[in-house]
């Protein structure tokens, strides 16, 4: 996620706006394609474990460290590997199952170095490997996180150094290298073994599996069991204290902790009490058990505002409701509970659960976390003040480019895949009529596609076939276009006439009026009897045009 990525503030509207319209202006390079596409130099090879050691220096603002890639081999014939790491970080050198260590001649590096070249020799098909690459260097440091990704070097309010990384859509390769594609996770996990003075706590995914200390150094390494996004991965450094508690669900006892600045515990653990438990209690009611229980559920306080750092959320909303204390629907409701800890928590499911293979797809992990804030809204307050909730972040809606970007060349769509995903979902809700079904569609999302990665279209068709309904045209609609559909009608003596316009072709979206009855427009004219008043639920995101 990148947070709050349509706001009422004109003056951040602005801002995102530079982020989000390039996308239909920018002309793709062939470094687009290396980083946005399996090519043959990557579909050679499925990534099955990273084991990675960083030692940062604060004070020069540099980086050094270790990644081992333990990968399989699926085909065999394919020389060139291709790893990412982005200028100006570099690969010093690398070991190939510890047998020869290769310096940089050996490295065939690409395009302002994001991208380099290892002859890995001709290796059999099923075979496993391991290898471990050396690296160095100033990362890009970010400016505006986590908007603007890159490594991050602040201080706290006590003036003690305080460290992290945000690097969605940008990638992992930005500090790191790795193979950097959302679609290969590694299968077995990752740890991150973190250097750093012995002043300082250092914090990553998962669980803590050790602690070192040499001299004045210690080393803190962290493992996750369960498949991994590359962009998640991430260190928190800096003067963190801890509390742990336990929440009984629905896979059984899951162990929740806690790291914050040490100056900060009691305003946390206020904030935290009051919206973490509830939020597993909803989330797990409406979208199936907690994904990473092996791993367990871990908030730690950041020096940016936040991200869905697998089992390690960033959260940076200074312990208030809201986003930054203000609620983004209007409607009051939104300032109920912590936009970061509900949202950020929600991608542990649509994200981290279920990621896709391409960020051009990015609406699964942003239109269905965007909903989980309306969902949790109803499940605490109700139905219609859930309603209330996601009609009223229509107003952030920009409609100015297709949700679903160009593929293969690592570039997201409109950043309209939060709230206009999320009326999608609402519409789609409402269409299938039947809340029941629809929250067993939730969870069957994430039983059916557990550990996975997808495609969007995977998940389209899936909710067609469960719901038992025909929401490709919808789809298309709502994801594909930029045009929202009209329902035409008109008076005609004793009868109401009412069509779509303003849609694709076979739109067949149905729709219940007001007053409880469906209708099912298609692009001709229909009619019914004529009725007082006549007006759609408000809960579909549609626009009504009366004509003569």
């Amino acid at each position: 996620m990148k947070p709050g990525s349509r706001h009422f503030a004109l003056s951040l509207a602005l801002t995102l706006l530079f982020y989000y319209s390039p996308a239909q202006q920018k002309t793709f390079t062939r470094q687009d394609t290396l980083r946005g596409s399996i090519g043959p130099a990557r579909n050679w090879w499925d990534v099955l474990r990273y084991d990675i050691t960083v030692h940062p220096d604060y004070y020069s603002k540099t980086i050094r460290g270790i990644t081992k890639i333990n990968f399989k081999v699926k085909k065999s014939g394919n020389e060139k590997m291709q790893i990412d790491l982005q200028y100006p970080m570099q690969i010093d050198s690398f070991y190939l199952d510890g047998k020869k260590r290769f310096n940089k001649s050996d490295i065939m590096s690409d395009f302002e170095n994001k991208n380099h070249f290892i002859n890995a020799g001709s290796l059999k098909a099923g075979s496993i490997h391991t290898i471990t690459l050396f690296f160095s260097g100033k990362p890009r440091e970010a400016v505006r996180p986590p908007w603007d990704g890159g490594w991050i070097w602040r201080r706290d309010k006590m003036g003690s150094p305080w460290m992290s990384v945000a690097c969605q859509g940008l990638g992992s390769s930005v500090w790191f290298p790795c193979k950097d594609h959302q679609s290969d996770e590694p299968d077995n996990g990752a740890s991150l073994s973190i250097i750093v003075p012995d002043t300082l706590i250092a914090i990553a995914n998962g669980r803590l599996k050790e602690k070192k200390t040499t001299g004045q150094l210690s080393t803190y390494t962290w493992e996750v069991k369960n498949p991994i996004n590359n962009y998640n991965i991430i260190p928190y450094i800096g003067k963190y204290v801890n509390w742990t508690e336990t929440y009984n669900g629905e896979k059984g006892k899951l162990d929740c902790s806690y790291w914050v600045l040490d100056y900060e515990l009691e305003r946390a653990k206020k904030q935290f009490e009051t919206n973490v438990k509830p939020m597993l209690k909803a989330f797990e009611h409406w979208f199936g058990p907690y994904p990473f229980y092996e791993d367990g559920f871990k908030m730690v306080q950041s020096p940016h505002l936040g991200m869905e750092h697998q089992s390690a959320i960033a959260y940076g909303n200074d312990f208030q409701n809201g986003y930054r204390g203000t609620d983004l629907s209007g409607s009051g409701w939104g300032l109920k509970w912590d936009f970061i800890i509900i949202h950020e928590a929600g991608h542990e499911w649509f994200g981290n659960n279920i990621t896709t293979n391409d960020i051009a797809d990015m609406w699964v992990h942003e239109s269905f976390t965007n909903y989980s804030e309306t969902l949790f809204t109803d499940y605490y307050y109700g139905k219609e003040a859930g309603n209330d909730y996601c009609i009223g972040t229509r107003k952030n809606i920009q409609n100015d480019i297709p949700i679903i970007g160009p593929y293969g060349v690592n570039q997201e769509g409109s950043g309209d895949m939060y709230y206009k995903g999320g009326n999608m979902l609402h519409t789609i809700r409402y269409a299938i009529g039947n809340d029941e079904k629809f929250r067993q569609i939730l969870r069957g999302l994430n039983k059916d596609f557990y550990h996975q990665t997808v495609n969007g279209r995977q998940i389209e068709e899936y909710i067609s076939r469960k719901s038992g309904i025909d929401f490709s045209k919808v789809f298309d609609q709502y994801l594909r276009t930029t045009r929202i559909p009209v329902l035409e009608y008109k008076i005609s003596g004793n009868k109401l006439l009412y069509r779509w316009t303003n849609c694709v072709k076979g739109f067949n979206l149905k729709i219940k009026t007001t007053d409880g009855k469906w209708l099912h427009p298609s692009e001709q004219w229909k009619e019914m009897k004529a009725v007082d008043n006549f007006s759609v639920d408000r809960n579909f995101y549609i626009n009504t045009k009366k004509v003569e």
